[in-house]
C-alpha cells in the first residue's frame, strides 16, 4: 500500500495529509484541521470535547475516524486522528468557524490537484518544489 505524507498550506497553516494510492483518498490531521478553523492552541482538547458530543448526538462520524502515523513537528512519526474529505467536510459542520467555507473549497482544490497529477505527473514535482520554497527545509530536507 503507497501513502505519501505531505504538508499542505492553508492561510499560512501547516495541514498535514496523507494520499493512500490504494484507496485513492487524501486522509487529514483532524487537529492541524480544528486549530486552522477554531485558532485554540489546545486542538487535541478540542477534538477530544468534539468527540464526546458527536457520541452524545448519536454521530457515528467519530467511530469511523482512523490513525495513521504523521510527522510531528519534533520529526517523530506519531499515529494521529485523520479523516477522508468526505468525513472531514462532515466533521467541519460541527465547528462554527468563519473559516469553514473557505477551508471546503481549499479541500475541494486539493482534490482537484490530485486528479490533474494523476493525469500530468509532472505537475506532482512543480507542487512539490513549490511547498518546500514555502515551507522551508522543516517537513522536506534535502
Amino acid at each position: 500500500m503507497e501513502k505519501q505524507n505531505q504538508v499542505k498550506i492553508f492561510e499560512d497553516k501547516k495541514v498535514r495529509s496523507l494520499w493512500d494510492a490504494e484507496q485513492e483518498k487524501w486522509y487529514i490531521s483532524i487537529v492541524d484541521v480544528i486549530e486552522v478553523l477554531t485558532g485554540t492552541d489546545r486542538p487535541r482538547k478540542y477534538w477530544n470535547d468534539l468527540k464526546l458530543k458527536l457520541k452524545k448526538e448519536g454521530s457515528e462520524l467519530s467511530e469511523k475516524i482512523g490513525q495513521l502515523k504523521m510527522l510531528s513537528a519534533d520529526g517523530k512519526f506519531y499515529k494521529t486522528d485523520v479523516a477522508d474529505t468526505e468525513q472531514l467536510f462532515r466533521l467541519i459542520q460541527s465547528i462554527p468557524s468563519p473559516k469553514a467555507e473557505p477551508f471546503k473549497l481549499w479541500l475541494a482544490q486539493i482534490a482537484a490537484e490530485r486528479l490533474d497529477e494523476m493525469q500530468d505527473p509532472e505537475l506532482t514535482i512543480d507542487r512539490a518544489l513549490e511547498q518546500y520554497l514555502q515551507l522551508g527545509n522543516e517537513y522536506y530536507p534535502l
